[in-house]
């Protein structure tokens, strides 16, 4: 973690109304405490309906806000991001709340949520109404996890990531493999040729820096011809080792993220861009900074400076941030960039890019197969060795990488849903939206990443 912090947040709306929210589960309605709040201020001239249901929402987003913290002094991969006021990580390490309390406490602040009258808020407000709905519904969730309680694969994701990706038969990855089968050189079993290939597109090591450098400053340049960003964002990178993942995004307020990249394993010319749009442009780094920009700076809703990895913004997050790659290089854009640009600086033969692109398409088809092998591990049907075996051959990893999978399956559980459905689920949200207009998509895009949509707001 690399948490933040300075960033310019509003004070309360309501004093009263949050401690009461803190102190005892059997605290008064926000709204009714609110009305009082307001009904005492001078500049208080609107209808006390009109002004409400917003000053109650704050004082939840705060308390929801204290609690995800108070969580993450049990879970330590809970909270992923949190740029507020240090303090209230400070109280919630003093105060370090019993997780039967945490779960009581969610519980009166989803009944304080439901007393809301959300009928004059407007549609963002009642975007995050909801969002608050269902990120607390996590929350309780996730507490009740961590005391024990075990749930299936397919309801676990619907309580944690509002979603539940499809289940797809062997025999639709059968022939899939099929098709890959005619496409790939030689003879013999379909992974092992898919990893002989692959094989033929690794960046050196010594060239990883030069070639990532080069595909974030594309991305970058390509989402700055839509997104206008703040002028003072910025990210770095590092290298690491050790890791169950391959990359991942440490958001650390104030418009700032750390990447990090994992090289435990070979990286393939493909990986670069991948993880220069998914970790930065335009994925999880304008993500966070335009969450921040508007939603925390510009409304002073505080519950945004906070992420809970194991929350229904984990799927919006990592949907937008693969179909982000498609939005910054759409159609054969990709292929024409990595072939001239990408390559030659990686020391691989341009001439191989198309045919090279030809084969990861069809394996893009396997997509879900992580998720089916995920989901029978979990469910107890087969054991770690059996998992990273389909993994191997149905996603066509290499022993090692399929370890490293079930590694990250074993710590992050069900999340692994939230790639492959979370894509999916975008990208018919967006162009249901916006059409075939590329203009267009961008603007539905940026509405998105700007905005508390949930997944069932996407279908």
């Amino acid at each position: 973690m690399h948490p933040a912090t300075g960033s310019p947040l509003r004070a309360p709306s309501s004093t009263c109304a949050l401690l009461l929210l803190l102190a005892a589960c059997t605290a008064p309605a926000p709204q009714a405490a609110t009305l009082r709040a307001l009904a005492s201020r001078p500049e208080a001239t609107r209808p006390a309906t009109e002004t409400a249901a917003p000053a109650a929402l704050d004082a939840l987003g705060e308390a929801y806000t204290r609690l995800v913290l108070a969580l993450g002094q049990h879970d330590a991969d809970y909270v992923d991001a949190f740029y507020g006021p240090p303090e209230w990580r400070r109280e919630a390490e003093a105060a370090r709340l019993p997780l039967p309390a945490i779960g009581e406490r969610a519980a009166a602040l989803r009944a304080q949520l439901a007393a809301v009258d959300t009928t004059r808020l407007d549609a963002l407000s009642r975007l995050r109404h909801q969002y608050l709905v269902k990120q607390l519904q996590a929350l309780a969730t996730r507490v009740e996890m961590l005391q024990g309680r075990r749930l299936s694969f397919d309801e676990e994701s619907r309580l944690l990531y509002d979603a539940v990706a499809p289940a797809r038969s062997e025999a639709h990855y059968r022939e899939v493999l099929a098709r890959l089968d005619r496409a790939l050189p030689g003879t013999g079993p379909v992974p092992a040729r898919y990893e002989a290939f692959r094989r033929r597109f690794v960046i050196p090591r010594e060239r990883l820096d030069a070639v990532f450098q080069r595909a974030i400053a594309a991305c970058r340049a390509r989402t700055l011809r839509h997104l206008a960003l703040p002028p003072e964002e910025r990210f770095t990178v590092e290298y690491v080792t050790g890791k169950s993942w391959s990359g991942y995004n440490w958001y650390q307020g104030g418009y700032r993220s750390l990447i990090q990249v994992n090289t435990d394993l070979p990286i393939f010319i493909d990986r670069a861009l991948d993880l220069a749009c998914h970790e930065g442009y335009p994925g999880h780094h304008v993500y966070n900074v335009l969450l921040e920009q508007n939603l925390v700076r510009e409304r002073g809703w505080r519950e945004f400076s906070v992420y809970p990895l194991f929350s229904p913004q984990s799927l919006i997050a990592e949907g937008s941030a693969n179909y982000g790659i498609e939005m910054a290089f759409p159609g054969a854009e990709r292929v024409a960039f990595e072939r001239d640009s990408l390559f030659a600086l990686a020391v691989l033969d341009p001439a191989q890019a198309e045919g090279y692109y030809r084969v990861l398409a069809l394996t893009k088809e396997l997509a879900f197969a992580g998720n089916e092998a995920a989901r029978r591990y979990l469910n107890g049907e087969i054991d770690a060795a059996a998992a990273a075996r389909w993994l191997t051959d149905y996603a066509l990893m290499e022993p090692a990488r399929a370890e490293q999978r079930v590694r990250f399956i074993d710590l992050y559980r069900s999340y692994v849903i939230n790639y492959n459905l979370g894509e999916e689920l975008v990208r018919r949200y967006v162009e249901r939206q916006a059409g075939a207009s590329q203009a267009r998509r961008w603007e539905v895009f940026r509405a998105l990443l700007s905005s508390p949509r949930l997944p069932s707001g996407l279908q």
